[in-house]
């Protein structure tokens, strides 16, 4: 099995907009939705976002970055395992607010390399392609 990346991406403007009990209601279908795939054995691990962060380059740090005004934003992750991309896709076309336009999951292969622990100080190997 290859390890995969899901990117939640939703509407912050909706989601401000969202009553206390569609909140609930929304969390409560995801949460039934993990909870199958922990059955499955895809799931691995992951967690919802706040709609705050900062972002940070050489020369700044930037609070209530381009993020928090944007429309749309990464809401959370998860990690998952599966057989390929396509099948990564398959499983995430079965998310409750996917399959009710509520939200976009972007799929991002995981490249799988070791731990930088493991590897302690031996050199590493590059490749210049």
């Amino acid at each position: 099995m290859k390890k995969f990346l899901f990117l939640i991406r939703e509407d912050l403007s909706k989601i401000r907009k969202s009553s206390e009990e569609e909140l609930y209601e929304d969390i409560r279908k995801m949460d039934e939705w993990v909870k199958a795939l922990v059955q499955s054995g895809n799931y691995l691990f992951g967690d919802g976002l706040l709609a705050v962060g900062k972002y940070v380059s050489k020369d700044h740090v930037l609070s209530d970055g381009p993020f928090i005004e944007a429309k749309e934003a990464v809401s959370g992750y998860v990690f998952m395992q599966a057989k390929d991309i396509n099948d990564a896709a398959s499983i995430a076309q079965t998310c409750p607010h996917v399959i009710e336009r509520k939200m976009i999951i972007e799929i991002r292969p995981v490249m799988g390399l070791k731990d930088i622990r493991e590897l302690g100080d031996e050199k590493r190997a590059t490749s210049s392609k």
